[in-house]
């Protein structure tokens, strides 16, 4: 009984820290991904609309400045340019002439005037005579230009401040994932949680293990993406995310992780990649919440603390422990040889038929009895089913 309690107990080393892991995507959700040698630079301004949302504020701001100031400029050129020319200039002190528009005697004026067309503001002390067909067409074409100016540079304003892109920052994932016993197998988990009380409709929720490999052609696949099933087929990964929900991953035989122990999985070297999808309530907009986990991150026999309690007539979550973890008796084990070892256990020939799996615990056994701490150390690739009495509780 012991030694199956060894088995089941959490090592108090933790794993070696590797260096030098580039995240794929960063914690707080931005893909560390930058795009170089872009020749065909010309396909951004195809779509000059989403283009402009997506440059940074200051950008969007100095060309909103731009595009209005500038426009006024080169109309209020051609006003100038119409009174130069039907000598309106010459003419300012001569009651008699009638010019294309009255009061402007300069280049200012003109510039003031084309702000009045284009604004619609209209105070009265320069205003277009009926004399001018050109400054008719001009005013017309003015006019049509302005509108869609407006249209498309309020456009562009509107949908940068209703971008739902800060609704993700409260959208909150637990700081590590964990590996741990559920039912009777093992699972990888996570935690997500929504700070605000408007809530998201029709949550959804993906995970993506990144990791190198290679082909048996020899073809190297650098960050290969491969699903992890978080209840898809169960419709699990539909959330209601009201309060925070535990996501987890059951390793199966078709999860990447079904051959990976304790120890292999300290040594080997991915990311999981989360993403949180979902419509705003308060807007109707898509909203997606990203993050992810180095293999430092993901922590094996723990499990998450509880953060909801029942209070007087609703529910509380502290969101204090929401990160918090604590150790479980945790098979160190991979998911094929757990299974392996139920397998056995529920045909009756887990205690009567010797099994490689079995005598490989007994030599561990009696390695630590002559070796001391190597046995020990070995003890960790035990896999065991849990005594009775601890699976009770």
């Amino acid at each position: 009984m012991a030694q199956d309690n060894a088995a089941f107990s959490p090592v108090s080393e933790e794993p070696p820290r590797r260096r030098g892991r580039q995240r794929y995507v960063e914690k707080d959700g931005r893909c560390n991904v930058q795009q170089g040698n872009v020749r065909e630079t010309y396909r951004y301004l195809t779509d000059l609309f989403t283009t402009l949302v997506d440059l940074q504020w200051r950008l969007s701001l100095l060309f909103f400045v731009l595009a209005y100031a500038l426009t006024w400029l080169f109309f209020g050129a051609i006003w100038w340019l119409i009174a130069y020319g039907r000598g309106d200039l010459e003419h300012l002190e001569d009651t008699a002439w009638t010019p294309c528009v009255n009061n402007l005697n300069g280049f200012v004026a003109a510039f003031l005037f084309s702000i009045e067309t284009e604004t619609t503001i209209g105070y009265g002390h320069r205003v277009i005579t009926d004399q001018c067909p050109e400054g008719i067409v001009l005013l017309l074409l003015q006019a049509i230009l302005g509108s869609m100016v407006n249209a498309f540079m309020v456009g562009c304003m509107f949908v940068k401040i209703s971008q739902p892109n800060k609704r993700a920052a409260t959208l909150v994932f637990s700081s590590h994932a964990v590996v741990s016993l559920r039912d009777g197998r093992l699972c990888l988990m996570f935690r997500v949680g929504d700070l605000r009380s408007s809530h998201i409709v029709e949550a959804s929720i993906r995970a993506k293990l990144i990791r190198s490999r290679q082909t048996l052609e020899g073809e190297f696949i650098p960050l290969h993406q491969t699903d992890l099933s978080v209840g898809f087929d169960t419709g699990d990964d539909r959330l209601f995310l009201v309060s925070p929900l535990v996501i987890s991953h059951e390793i199966d035989a078709a999860s990447p992780f079904w051959e990976a122990s304790r120890r292999a999985l300290e040594r080997d070297d991915f990311e999981i990649v989360v993403i949180l999808e979902g419509m705003v309530e308060a807007t109707g907009m898509t909203c997606q919440a990203r993050s992810s986990y180095l293999v430092d991150e993901v922590l094996w026999g723990h499990r998450f603390t509880s953060v909801l309690t029942l209070e007087d007539g609703f529910y509380e979550v502290d969101y204090a422990s929401f990160h918090e973890t604590f150790e479980v008796p945790t098979p160190s084990c991979s998911a094929r040889e757990l299974a392996e070892a139920a397998a056995r256990l529920d045909a009756h020939l887990y205690w009567s038929i010797p099994s490689r799996l079995d005598e490989k615990v007994e030599e561990e056994g009696a390695g630590e009895g002559a070796g001391g701490g190597d046995g020990a150390d070995k003890e960790q690739n035990g896999c065991l089913p849990p005594p009775e009495s601890e699976s009770k509780v």
